[in-house]
């Protein structure tokens, strides 16, 4: 897609977050055309350095962006910060809470240098009596049900991904978006938070309604009673080689039973309703899984796909570099920080038919410290200074 027709061309985006949750607002904004400068600190954002499964952060979710790094203990580098968000038409933290304040960058202090910009604070806590806990993602799993339900009975298990930060971080995009419609309209700019326990709390939301509705606590997922009678993970026969199936409607129920010559369970009338077969499961999943145990995955795959069930392959994350759907435009071409080119996924969705693509590369440390000062009206010689005084780098 051109970058002049991208949906935020034109928006300018000043980004003073670190880890994951901020940064995935910043890359979904720059991916989708704004303009984003990411603020680090003197000698680049830690998230840089992490390792093990931290190795990932800041590849994953800072491209489209340009780096400065300013030292904000300084008069000049808040100077600076100020400048930025001056001119900026949506700022991103996401900081304790005051830390930006002590700078003279809190939402109130651009009342009139810039009423019309978003301030979006991304936190662990929305208002209320935690708002001023420290919170991670894997804190707010923990306490929002999700690990309980996540894990199997007694062993409350974080999901596989930094899910809470990255739904918390979309759902920071969608508050920028509404703000920016309203602005349309108003010419106000306005206050947008997000957060971790609350994003926890909505996806947990269908296991606290389904309490409400039934009366009972639900169980942790990997010991649910399924809506369905054939809902599983199944070994093939290929030890290493698992596949998800679903069977999630009567009329599903016969595709699968003609398709697998099981003739006599597609026959017994007892089996013919959804919920005759979930309370049936002992005896239908055995001889499924019997099934499937004498079958190699790639027949199952093929005659799946082609009467239409959902299925699924088990795949590990490193399995999808290769994966022929992604590569037929899921995946962006980057360059990681040691000079290293990869792929990794763009954003998730389609505008016009087009997908959202790479218009920068992940930044260097503070690479656009120069471009960037001097759009701000700062000669080459004063950016030099103040790179010799160790104010930028």
């Amino acid at each position: 897609m051109d970058a002049n027709a991208l949906p935020l061309a034109g928006l300018k985006v000043v980004e003073f977050t670190h880890m994951v949750m901020g940064p995935s607002i910043g890359v979904i904004l720059g991916d989708m055309g704004a303009e984003v400068v990411k603020v680090e600190p003197i000698g680049g954002d830690q998230t840089r350095r992490l390792l093990g499964s931290g190795a990932g952060y800041f590849p994953m979710f800072n491209r489209n962006k340009r780096s400065l790094c300013l030292d904000l203990k300084s008069g000049e580098g808040v100077k600076i910060a100020r400048q930025l968000a001056d001119e900026a038409d949506i700022l991103i933290e996401n900081f304790r809470p005051g830390t930006l304040a002590k700078l003279g960058l809190a939402p109130d202090s651009f009342a009139d240098s810039n009423p019309g910009l978003i301030y979006c604070s991304a936190k662990g806590f929305l208002a209320g009596p935690y708002e001023h806990r420290t919170a991670l993602d894997e804190v707010t799993q923990m306490m929002g049900g999700l690990a309980y339900m996540t894990g199997p009975p007694g062993r409350p298990l974080r999901a596989g991904s930094s899910v809470i930060d990255i739904t918390g971080g979309m759902f920071g995009v969608i508050g920028i978006l509404a703000a920016l419609e309203r602005r349309h309209r108003t010419g106000k700019g306005g206050e947008v938070r997000c957060s971790l326990y609350e994003t926890t709390a909505f996806l947990v939301g269908q296991h606290m309604a389904q309490q409400a509705v039934t009366g009972k606590a639900p169980g942790p997922m990997p010991v649910r009673i399924s809506a369905w009678a054939i809902y599983d993970v199944f070994d093939t026969a290929t030890p290493d080689e698992q596949l998800f199936v679903g069977v999630v409607s009567d009329s599903q129920w016969v595709t699968f039973c003609d398709a697998f010559g099981l003739d006599a369970l597609g026959a017994d009338p007892a089996y013919h309703a959804n919920n005759q077969r979930v309370m049936a499961r002992d005896v239908i999943l055995p001889q499924v899984r019997a099934l499937f145990a004498a079958m190699d995955r790639a027949v199952l795959v093929e005659k799946l796909e082609r009467i239409g069930l959902p299925f699924a392959p088990i795949m590990r994350p490193d399995e999808l570099f290769d994966d022929p759907h992604l590569n037929a435009g899921g995946l962006l071409d980057v360059t990681l920080p040691d000079g290293t080119a990869t792929r990794l996924p763009g954003l998730p969705m389609e505008l016009d038919g087009e997908r959202f693509g790479l218009q920068r590369d992940i930044p260097g440390i503070g690479a656009d410290a120069s471009d960037v000062l001097a759009e701000l009206g700062y000669a080459p010689d004063a950016i030099a200074a103040m790179r010799q005084a160790g104010r930028i780098a």
